[in-house]
């Protein structure tokens, strides 16, 4: 029980002390691209020193093993920085998760590393939205939270991957995992600057297609060779039809080639998929396979093919609804007029739904222009997001759940 416990109103006054955009300034000067893993490892180490303000175990988490297919078509492991967890109450009765992101898009060797007002009220800075911003307001809340008496009736996981901007795929585990048991999630992608929420998502899968086929000499004897760079054209091509209302088809890159005497004998095919229902997904996944075998058989040649639909598409369905009222419900008693709309971008919203766990994954910081040098936050949105976060987890304790 909490001593002399403030009321809810006065709680939601404490977070104009908090150091909202302080902490959220010196996050977002370290650069934290998503290769950077210097970056990564030192922005890791301050959000566990901050994050460790809260009553439980927070703990740095070693990433998954992750493969890529290189140029040449070999496949190895890529590098990803570490990921924050935190455990506080697993024990109560009430268990949600919130998740967030440290990495952003924007290498080490990009222009944009420095912050600058771009009038009262509205920074512009790598990260300062997407989600620097949004891990702010995510303890923010959290600090609220643990002043109130209903503290004691729920517990939470917290989840920070390094990864979320390349898919997320050191960290699947890690997020499924975390979802387990929970009633809600929150994750502190940024609201556009109006406010409005992110609904229901599409899917994404990112493929990389292996041709190997046989070289030869292009004017002495073609015809004993095996185009694959023709090959990757061809499955691009009847990839690309599948392109339809529901499913975008997006063959982004053939790599390979050589010289113009020699009949090619390698190329990859890197290819999206944005699929708007499981059923579109599973579409794209069948045809693909299929293709694999008859591009295989047409050209001669060997075709494999890797990687996989990481971020499964995600409805609104009747929990789902149930959470983005309370947080409506919850904006309305603070003054503000909470929607949501359908978008086709995705984020670890995607799978946190994939687990069962209703979600609402743009709780951060109004702002715009993200994973570009115009990023900007509007800082007056700290508060307001921390207030209405704190407000809703208060409630999820408060009812029991949804």
């Amino acid at each position: 029980m909490k001593a002399n416990p403030l009321p809810e109103s006065a709680i939601l006054e404490t977070a104009k002390g908090l150091p909202l955009l302080q902490r959220t300034e010196t996050w977002s000067r370290v650069n934290s691209g998503t290769t950077n893993l210097d970056g990564l490892k030192t922005v890791a180490g301050q959000l566990a020193d901050t994050f460790s303000a809260l009553p439980g175990d927070i703990k740095l988490v070693d990433p998954d093993p992750v493969e890529a297919v290189r140029s040449d078509g070999s496949v190895d492991q890529v590098q990803r920085g570490q990921h924050l967890h935190g455990s506080i109450r697993p024990h109560a009765p009430v268990r949600i998760l919130l998740t967030g992101h440290m990495d952003t898009v924007f290498p080490v060797d990009h222009h944009f590393q420095n912050l600058e007002w771009i009038e009262d009220g509205v920074l512009n800075g790598p990260g300062v939205a997407d989600m620097k911003g949004g891990l702010s307001v995510m303890l923010g809340a959290l600090q609220l939270l643990e002043q109130c008496e209903q503290a004691n009736h729920i517990g939470y996981d917290i989840m920070i991957n390094s990864d979320e901007e390349v898919g997320s795929a050191s960290s699947s585990a890690l997020i499924e995992r975390c979802a387990k048991g929970k009633v809600a999630a929150l994750t502190y992608e940024p609201a556009l600057p109006d406010g409005t929420l992110a609904g229901e998502r599409g899917g994404s899968g990112n493929f990389s297609i292996i041709f190997t086929g046989k070289s030869a000499h292009a004017g002495r004897n073609p015809d004993e060779g095996r185009n694959a760079l023709v090959a990757a054209a061809d499955m691009a091509l009847q990839l690309k039809a599948l392109h339809r209302e529901g499913l975008s088809v997006n063959p982004a890159k053939i790599e390979g080639g050589g010289p113009n005497n020699a009949v090619p004998d390698h190329a990859i095919l890197r290819v999206n998929f944005r699929p708007k229902t499981l059923a579109d997904q599973q579409e794209a996944q069948s045809t693909l396979d299929n293709l694999v075998g008859i591009i295989a058989r047409g050209h001669d040649l060997d075709v494999h093919c890797h990687g996989g639909f990481g971020r499964p598409p995600k409805p609104i369905d009747p929990q789902a609804q149930k959470l983005f009222h309370l947080v409506k419900s919850c904006g309305a008693d603070l003054g503000l007029d909470i929607n949501w709309r359908g978008t086709g971008g995705v984020c670890d919203g995607n799978n946190i739904a994939a687990c069962g766990v209703p979600v609402v994954d743009t709780m951060g910081v109004r702002g715009g222009a993200i994973h570009s040098a115009d990023e900007f936050l509007i800082t007056d949105s700290l508060v307001e997001r921390t207030q209405l976060s704190a407000l809703t987890i208060m409630r999820i304790a408060a009812k029991g759940g949804l």
